[in-house]
């Protein structure tokens, strides 16, 4: 950038009205309400995480902390809402690594820039898969290789529902079904809801769905999980073990995650206020046991601003590698 020289006191005067009130704005936040922006509707698990968390965080800024659903374009259309939004600190968004990783190289072209038009606020967990089949559907089947060898001889014949073409939940099958080398179709529908709908009306045989919204449909039976996305186990599925080993597919992973952002150009004072803030809730051990236990999300423990911003270069570029592998592509 090509700056033309002023004179130095013209400099200092022009100066001094900006930077003034800047300061006086950091150090007196927050002195009215936050919102906070989701780009999925209510009831979803990030709306129902993003509620807890703002209810706490209203506590502790004693400001109240509104939840706002900017739904559209997988998340896209709240995440340009925070991009284009002052950079003051009352607007934030709960991300997903669909909003801020998957999408970068999803979309043919976005907006804004998920790394250059954001501020990195804090990191909120993740949040598993889980590979689900119909019980009734396939009362046989108990395990993933049970499921491997109905998948292998019948080629072609068997299907799998998504949320959306190029979601985490399709992503997360199209690495499964490449790296266990099988010949299975791809049904993307519009939503969680009527992705599962398809499982549980046995229209589809297989869904690898988020852990939250899918844990009432194993605890009543209607779904058999034969396994979990991470390496680690879900806390809150004890007896479901991962794909990694359920599948021998020691190499398998996927999972997604939440987090805190903020419009380019926070203020470093509002910045690690809000981490600070933020990080304090998660870690505290009920926090910790609701997420675990009702959200199926493993807790994020402790993650700084600079090991957030390395974590999300990293997934940002391990996602587009799946993204190409699955051949999804959304103009």
């Amino acid at each position: 950038m090509n700056i033309k020289p002023f004179p130095l006191l013209l400099a200092a005067a022009l100066a001094l009205p900006i930077a003034a009130p800047a300061s006086a704005e950091s150090a007196n936040w927050p002195e009215r309400s936050i919102t906070m922006i989701t780009g999925f509707p209510g009831g979803s698990g990030v709306d129902i995480y993003a509620r807890k968390l703002a209810e706490e965080l209203s506590k502790n800024l004693d400001v109240p902390v509104v939840v706002e659903s900017r739904t559209g374009a997988g998340g896209n259309v709240g995440a340009d809402v925070v991009a284009r939004s002052k950079p003051d600190g009352y607007t934030l968004m709960f991300s997903t690594s669909g909003t801020h990783a998957i999408n970068a190289s999803l979309y043919a072209s976005l907006p804004f820039d998920v790394q250059e038009d954001f501020t990195r606020i804090a990191f909120l967990g993740d949040i598993p898969n889980v590979l689900l089949i119909n019980a009734e559907k396939y009362p046989d089947v108990n395990n993933c290789k049970d499921f491997l060898d109905v998948a292998r001889a019948r080629p072609g014949e068997l299907n799998y529902s998504s949320t959306g073409s190029g979601t985490s939940t399709h992503l997360a099958a199209a690495l499964l079904t490449h790296m266990a080398n099988l010949d299975i179709a791809h049904i993307p529908y519009r939503g969680q809801g009527p992705a599962m709908t398809a499982l549980l009306s046995q229209d589809v045989d297989l869904f690898v769905n988020q852990v939250p919204p899918s844990m009432g449909y194993i605890k009543n039976g209607e779904l058999r999980a034969l396994g979990v996305t991470i390496k680690e186990g879900v806390h809150a599925l004890p007896n479901v073990p991962t794909i990694a080993e359920a599948c021998d597919i020691p190499d398998y992973e996927s999972s997604t995650w939440y987090g805190i952002f903020a419009p380019a150009g926070l203020p470093e004072a509002i910045t690690h206020t809000l981490h600070q803030e933020i990080t304090d809730i998660v870690q505290n051990p009920e926090f910790e046991d609701w997420l675990q236990e009702t959200q199926g999300v493993t807790p994020p423990g402790a993650m700084s601003l600079e090991d957030f911003a390395a974590y999300h270069e990293q997934d940002i570029q391990e996602w587009a590698k799946v993204v190409e592998l699955s051949g999804a592509q959304v103009d």
